[in-house]
């Protein structure tokens, strides 16, 4: 890929953003040397591994790669023989340290069988833990190499202790001398040279015989070794030459044991750099929502709500593009300011970021073709330097295009052949475009030329766009329209703007009448777009109602058959429970008869048994009646029924409308719903629904009499963001459970994108429950991945 294009579409700016996303410096430079791929394999599976690295941060917390260094030049040095240092040696620590992290984050995302391409990459790990303990107890810092690193050291180390103990008693001794203590000029002991001194004044030296080792900078005080601590220094000097001596051993041993592993930390190093690229490339991806895109080799190119990743993500407006189907050069027109540059950036630049690996910030399905070379002509190109024009520096970069392109090309143009005669520079624009029609390139080109926009309307192959710009409002919209050829708008703009009507009048009669007419269909061409545009929009508005109308009709349906169902089951099982107490009742009835007739029993006795079995009776038989809720007193039956008069079934408690009307037994069916059933005349009472009183509030200590199905209190929604996710999944849970006894097809759960860890939950708790059929996120326009659809059974 030519460097020049890079460097036009901005994508220099996108690696050094990636850049700061990485930890170690290899990572670093992997991203900045980061280059589009022509291969359609190797683009696969760089995206692979970039898309499962961002599943995995959604997933859990992010992974930390800090603390990976070089170690390639220690590696080579331990092969020519040489020791290595005790920074070289916190260096492989380190390394290790997050090979050790790097392997247990693999690890937690095994066990919850997440299995991915970068499963093999973390497997091959090595945190080599007896090593890195081993190096971890021997080297303690920089400088620093632990007492206890070998027998010899400590016994080297302790001897020193004594040394020092014995060297400082006997100076304390000479210092407690009366006659030497006249001698010092301060009562301290000092080390020149790694031996240990006092400090005596200059005119009293011959008071503390022994080697001076130094003076202060006034010549007032001399540092003495005083003879009689002389052989301990010397002893002192010699453990610390034995001390130097073993740790140098230390460190040859230690470096033979790295050593050993030289090719493991190797592959370390490498696997562990490459890791940090990749979720360097993820944790990039997901300040943008980014999105894996598929790939052909045709030309196709599919953009869903695509968004230039270098602009604000809350103010940039989503484009959709298609180019390289149906058409093969897409020329784009419209005023000034409408977003038309932008258009074509976020076209090529994420052609160049999906040959990359990197994701795009793009919806869902959408498509990017490999393209061998891509091409773009754009901004200012002027060169003071080289004496050029705009213009001519401008064909001097179109030269280059039209020699090297070819079909496996995507070309950009901005503004083609503008800064020159108007006329001319149309017709060189329509015959390079041309050109590279035949040659079968893929272009998307911007432009003012009108001929160009003919071009675009009479040639197979070429398609019209336009960004979009409300007159109204002096705006552009940013929204690119496929299919639509742009306005300039000059005219309208700089009436607006105040520009004398008078003007403005006296300029359109200077248009030919072929400019005038073309504009005029322009005009006529957004307007009826516009119309269209508003008619399809209220056909998917109703679509929905008609849709929600079919849900509701299919829940009610499926709600009176639930009713019905669990009225006969629960009649079932109130007839078997009165059975069953009917026939204990007369079991104990016979019982007590045969204990009586075997003997002389008191008739009060008798006569208690058979009032305690009447009373059970009784109250059997009032439980009866209020189940069978027969007519009440006072209210006869309905008189003069016609087929469609609205009533209600006392003994089922719903309403219905008369089927059929009452026979000879006062038998008649009544239509429910879809339950049709056969009822008694004296079961049921006429509604009256026109002179129905009005529902009314009983205020004071009470509650409301008014009793209300579920279904009416639960929304189709619940919002959750905000919340923890224990909170969140306690409020989930009875939402749930309230939308499905209210019978709701399915349900939207807002829980916002943020880190992913509600969204988890969210999801986690949704495939523990039964009557969820299935669950999704949102498609663009419902949330995206901000909101869970949840559908019932």
């Amino acid at each position: 890929m030519n460097e020049k294009v890079l460097h036009t579409l901005e994508y220099d700016k996108i690696i050094r953003t990636l850049s700061e996303y990485a930890s170690c410096e290899e990572a670093k430079k992997r991203c900045l040397h980061l280059q589009p791929q022509t291969d359609r394999a190797v683009i696969e599976n760089l995206i692979q591994l970039t898309d499962d690295a961002l599943s995995r941060l959604y997933r859990k917390s992010n992974i930390s790669f800090s603390g990976v260094h070089n170690i390639k030049a220690s590696l080579k040095r331990l092969e020519i023989g040489a020791s290595l240092n005790t920074s070289e040696f916190l260096q492989i620590i380190s390394l290790l340290e997050v090979a050790g992290r790097a392997k247990a984050y693999n690890r937690t995302e095994r066990e919850e069988e997440q299995q991915d391409s970068l499963t093999s990459l973390f497997s091959q790990l090595e945190p080599l833990t007896p090593l890195k303990e081993e190096l971890k107890r021997c080297i303690l810092g920089e400088d620093e190499i632990a007492d206890d690193a070998s027998p010899t050291l400590h016994k080297i180390r302790k001897s020193i202790g004594g040394m020092n103990d014995r060297i400082h008693a006997q100076l304390t001794k000479l210092m407690n001398n009366s006659s030497t203590r006249l001698a010092l000029q301060d009562a301290v002991v000092t080390m020149r040279d790694g031996r240990y001194c006092l400090p005596v004044k200059a005119d009293s030296k011959s008071q503390v015989p022994g080697m001076v080792h130094d003076q202060s900078s006034s010549g007032s005080t001399l540092f003495i070794e005083p003879m009689a601590v002389v052989n301990l220094n010397n002893e002192l000097r010699e453990l610390f030459l034995k001390e130097k001596a073993e740790i140098e051993v230390i460190l040859q041993t230690l470096s033979q044991k790295v050593f050993e592993y030289a090719e493991v930390l190797a592959a370390d190093y490498e696997l562990l750099a490459e890791l940090d690229f990749i979720f360097a490339k993820a944790g990039f991806a997901k300040t943008y929502s980014g999105m894996a895109p598929t790939f052909n080799e045709r030309g196709y190119i599919h953009i869903r709500q695509g968004r230039h990743p270098l602009l604000d993500a809350k103010k940039v407006v989503p484009i959709d593009v298609t180019l390289g189907d149906s058409y093969k050069q897409l020329i784009v027109t419209g005023p000034n300011t409408g977003g038309k540059t932008v258009s074509l950036k976020t076209v090529g630049l994420l052609t160049l970021m999906g040959q990359s690996g990197l994701l795009i910030p793009a919806a869902d399905r959408s498509e990017l073709s490999i393209f061998e070379e891509v091409f773009a002509d754009i901004g200012d190109e002027q060169s003071i330097e080289q004496s050029l024009s705009t213009f001519s520096s401008h064909m001097t970069n179109i030269v280059r295009i039209l020699q090297k392109a070819d079909d496996r090309s995507l070309v950009l143009f901005d503004e083609l052949c503008a800064g020159t005669d108007p006329t001319e520079g149309a017709a060189l624009a329509i015959s390079i475009l041309h050109r590279l029609h035949q040659f079968g390139s893929v272009v998307m080109a911007t432009t003012h030329y009108s001929e160009l926009k003919v071009y675009a309307l009479t040639t197979d192959g070429v398609e019209n766009a336009c960004c979009e710009f409300n007159v109204e409002t002096l705006s552009p919209t940013y929204r690119l329209l496929v299919g639509i050829p742009g306005k300039s708008n000059a005219f309208a703009i700089s009436l607006k703007l105040g520009l004398p009507d008078d003007l403005i009048d006296d300029a359109r009669q200077r248009l030919s009448d072929s400019d005038v007419a073309f504009e005029d269909l322009l005009t006529d061409l957004e307007t009826s777009r516009v119309t269209i545009e508003r008619e399809r929009e209220e056909i998917s508005r109703y679509k929905a109602q008609i849709e929600d109308l079919k849900k509701q009709t299919e829940a009610k349906r499926d709600n009176l058959e639930e009713r019905r169902e669990k009225i006969l089951r629960d009649a079932n099982e109130e007839a078997y429970r009165i059975l069953k107490e009917a026939k204990d009742v007369a079991d104990k009835t016979i019982r007590n008869m045969n204990k009586y007739g075997q003997a002389i029993a008191p008739i009060s006795e008798m006569e208690k048994e058979r009032s305690a079995i009447r009373d059970k009776m009784s109250e059997k038989e009032k439980r009866l009646a209020l189940k069978a809720k027969p007519a009440k007193s006072g209210k006869k039956a309905p008189k003069n029924l016609r087929i469609g008069d609205s009533v209600k079934v006392l003994s089922m408690n719903i309403k219905g409308t008369v089927h059929s009307l009452p026979n000879a037994k006062g038998d008649l069916y009544v239509q429910m719903g879809i339950l049709r059933s056969l009822v008694n005349i004296n079961d049921i009472e006429l509604v009256n629904e026109d002179t129905a009183a009005p529902l009314k509030k009983k205020y004071g200590g009470g509650g409301s009499k008014i009793k209300a199905t579920k279904s009416a209190y639960v929304s189709t929604e619940i919002n959750l963001i905000g919340m923890t996710v224990d909170e969140a999944i306690a409020h989930l849970d009875k939402y749930l459970d309230d939308a499905y006894i209210a019978h709701l097809p399915s349900v939207r759960i807002v829980h916002g994108k943020g880190t992913g860890a509600l969204r988890n939950a969210v999801h986690g708790h949704l495939k523990k429950l039964k009557y969820v059929k299935s669950f999704n996120l949102g498609e663009f326009g419902e949330g995206d991945a901000g909101v869970t659809i949840a559908h019932f059974e």
